[in-house]
């Protein structure tokens, strides 16, 4: 196998992938704050984590991959600004944040089943509290003073903080809000003090009074205690590039030497965009999974719009591109249905160099854009139908679009205002059917008009058979 080259984003180049432990990937990606559904911008740093898994674990690496679950200290800014997350949402559905947390984890991990990424570690930061107040404890005296509000982290006692965002030379800018007594504009909060007079619903007694942890420090101690430090790879969306990973990174520096920056290698996913910029929940109404799928589009049709681009590039979304991954997804379907008929009268044949194209694509910097160019170029290969599937389903061990045993039947989603049944469209095609073997086209025209008026799409003309969809 070719060597995988991986972008490190810390020194922004390609770089060789060399496990500390030998024959071992470890793995931490960033996980979700529960405080609210994820959207589909979100889930696409998690179709990425798993993409890079599939490939280590096709290279032979005994992969532990953790993505940590955020259930408290993230307030509504990135930075040091505004309200806990989970604490505003949970008073204003009336609910405990407990209750906020168990609903949108365990919505997100339906949301991860539905994309066919497998499941990783899902530790909770409230179960890490006190490792947290710990770790703090530890790097207090040297890296750390304290404000009224709470402990904060003093970035200049470590080197180059902000390395990773390039803040100075490659256009990022800090976001890290003022706050009185700060030493230093970019330093961030290790334990947030409750205020006087106030009660949060999730609280901590600590040296620096009751409280809770600051959202960074979360990362470094279940990172430290479930990987080891350091550790192989750490993922996350290009956001955390810019305040959330150097922060960690600092705590790393503190908690062990300078030149600890707690992963080997830093790799961040692009933005996924719509014409109106970057996806966020804060612009009120935002794209979930569970929306495309009310829409008719099976869940892996997102998966494979994401596998089209390259991890580092942006991806921009429409309803146009995702219905164009739909029908590049039913058509590998309907391909390997035919080769499984064909395979059964078929002796096996002889492998060809598909496997290799698919391990140097996999190499350089996981480039499924052209694994996905030779799944679908195997169709027009010659050769035997079984040498054919094999090679497809290689391809699929690291796409994970779950092709051996998906079915044109698992695509046919309903989108939540189709009326038609499903037995109502396969009795209006046959009847369409035999209406244009009679070249009866008045007849055969008027069914599809009514399909057509009913939200059905015929797609007639399709060499590997007739089928429909119901149209968004």
């Amino acid at each position: 196998m070719s060597d995988l080259k991986l972008f490190n984003s810390l020194t922004r180049q390609l770089e060789t992938f060399q496990p500390i432990r030998e024959g071992e990937a470890r793995v931490y990606t960033c996980g979700p704050t529960v405080y609210n559904y994820q959207h589909i911008g979100n889930m696409r740093a998690y179709v990425f984590a798993d993409t890079l898994g599939r490939v280590l674990s096709y290279k032979g690496y005994k992969l532990s991959h953790v993505i940590n679950i955020t259930d408290v200290g993230h307030l509504t800014d990135d930075a040091d600004a505004g309200e806990d997350k989970m604490e505003k949402m949970a008073a204003s559905q009336g609910k405990s944040a407990w209750d906020i947390a168990a609903f949108y984890q365990a919505d997100f991990e339906a949301d991860l089943a539905r994309l066919n990424i497998r499941k990783p570690q899902h530790p909770k930061a409230t179960d890490y509290v006190e490792a947290m107040i710990e770790w703090a404890k530890a790097i207090e005296a040297k890296h750390c003073y304290r404000l009224e509000s709470g402990l904060y982290f003093d970035t200049s006692t470590v080197p180059d903080y902000g390395r990773l965002a390039r803040a100075n030379t490659d256009g990022g800018e800090s976001r890290i809000d003022p706050v009185p007594g700060k030493r230093n504009p970019v330093d961030f909060a290790i334990w947030r003090t409750t205020p006087a007079g106030e009660t949060r619903q999730m609280e901590w007694d600590s040296p620096w009074g009751r409280g809770a942890p600051g959202w960074h420090l979360e990362c470094s101690v279940m990172s430290a205690a479930l990987l080891g430090q350091p550790f192989d790879i750490h993922t996350g969306g290009i956001d955390h590039r810019e305040v959330h990973h150097p922060c960690e990174i600092a705590q790393n520096q503190a908690h062990g030497d300078a030149a600890d920056t707690g992963a080997r290698i830093w790799m961040h996913n692009n933005f996924l965009i719509d014409r109106r910029g970057k996806m966020s929940k804060s612009a009120g109404e935002f794209l979930r999974l569970q929306t495309l799928i009310d829409k008719g589009f099976h869940p892996l049709a997102y998966r494979l719009m994401c596998l089209q681009a390259h991890y580092r590039s942006e991806l921009e979304f429409s309803w146009e591109g995702l219905l164009a991954a739909f029908v590049r997804l039913k058509r590998m379907v309907m391909l390997i249905e035919r080769f499984r008929t064909k395979a059964e009268a078929e002796p096996a044949g002889q492998a060809d160099m598909t496997i290799s194209q698919i391990d140097e694509a996999l190499s350089d910097d996981l480039n499924t854009p052209r694994v996905l160019d030779i799944a679908f170029s195997i169709s027009e290969q010659k050769g035997y139908a079984a040498d054919r599937l094999a090679a497809i389903f290689e391809c699929d061990a690291v796409l994970g679009l779950n092709l051996q045993s998906l079915s044109r039947a698992d695509l046919r989603i309903r989108p939540a205002t189709a009326t038609i049944t499903e037995e109502e469209i396969e009795t209006a095609l046959h009847q369409r059917k035999e209406a244009r073997a009679a070249k009866d086209f008045a007849k055969s025209d008027a069914i599809r008009d009514d399909l057509i008026a009913r939200g059905v799409e015929v797609m007639d003309g399709d060499p590997l058979g007739w089928d429909w969809k119901l149209d968004i």
